[in-house]
């Protein structure tokens, strides 16, 4: 039996369970963000195909995104395969195996009005499964406004229909054949909805179903913010029809439909070799 590096108490692990939704206080420390924080500005100086701008073009800010870096960008493998990021997710997923999905970066720069609308993350994705988690984690302090928020307990719901953020379309399940999320924001006093004020080297995780949003930030805000997806065992491949976000191109030739992802794009973060 592997010791993880980190034990989560059990009231977190329960607390994650119920919520799908969890904040681990200064789970890195100052050289993890230092380090996080250059990978950050080196991807924000060469970004990749697969970057794209999520803010409206009238915006006075700007919402930049970009995925799947770990390969290219030694801080981003330093930050994932050295910390103790692996063993939490683990335990948030039952305790057996991590396996990496992806990376995301997601930056909001002073005055971005864009919200991240209520969505969740699963329906977007070429996974099945209940073993999964998220991790988000800003290099700058995050206000409460600003915030990743969920609302409780619905990752154990069933999955709603995934849109475009800035158009509201229906690219990938086709129109009708899921439901609709709730309007959350007609009356938020009928959600338990859960955020937190956020310093650099605390992390919220966060299951791939749970409903969750953001606002935008103040003129005077910047929020840099790395987010990294794990995989338990019970994940499998579920190829789609449609360019799924983020894309693996080529994928459905290696792997079948239903088949575990081990595969050399999903290393196994933990137990460490």
């Amino acid at each position: 039996m592997h010791r993880h590096e980190f034990e989560l108490p059990a009231e977190d692990i329960a607390a994650f369970q119920r919520d799908g939704a969890l904040c681990v206080r200064q789970l890195f420390t100052a050289p993890e963000v230092e380090l996080l924080t250059r990978g950050i500005q080196k991807n924000l100086d060469a970004p990749s195909p697969r970057a794209k701008v999520a803010s409206r073009p009238d915006d006075p800010g700007w919402f930049f995104e970009d995925f799947c870096n770990w390969r290219d960008n030694d801080e981003y493998r330093r930050f994932i395969f050295d910390s103790r990021v692996g063993s939490v997710a683990s335990q948030l997923m039952g305790g057996g195996p991590a396996r990496l999905y992806h990376d995301h970066l997601l930056v909001k720069e002073p005055n971005t009005r864009q919200r991240t609308p209520w969505h969740q993350d699963q329906p977007y994705y070429n996974v099945e499964g209940r073993m999964n988690c998220s991790m988000w984690m800003p290099v700058d302090p995050v206000a409460r406004e600003a915030t990743l928020e969920f609302v409780a307990g619905s990752h154990l719901g069933p999955w709603l229909m995934p849109r475009t953020f800035l158009d509201n379309q229906a690219r990938w399940f086709p129109e009708g054949s899921l439901a609709d999320l709730p309007d959350i924001e007609a009356d938020r006093s009928r959600w338990r909805i859960l955020g937190w004020e956020l310093e650099p080297g605390d992390a919220v995780f966060f299951h791939m179903l749970t409903l969750h949003a953001s606002g935008g930030v103040g003129g005077d805000r910047r929020r840099r913010a790395f987010s990294v997806r794990f995989l338990g065992e019970d994940m499998r491949h579920a190829p789609r029809a449609w360019r799924t976000s983020p894309a693996f191109p080529g994928l459905e030739q290696e792997l079948p439909a239903g088949a575990p992802l081990e595969h050399a794009l999903f290393p196994l973060l933990w137990p460490r070799a």
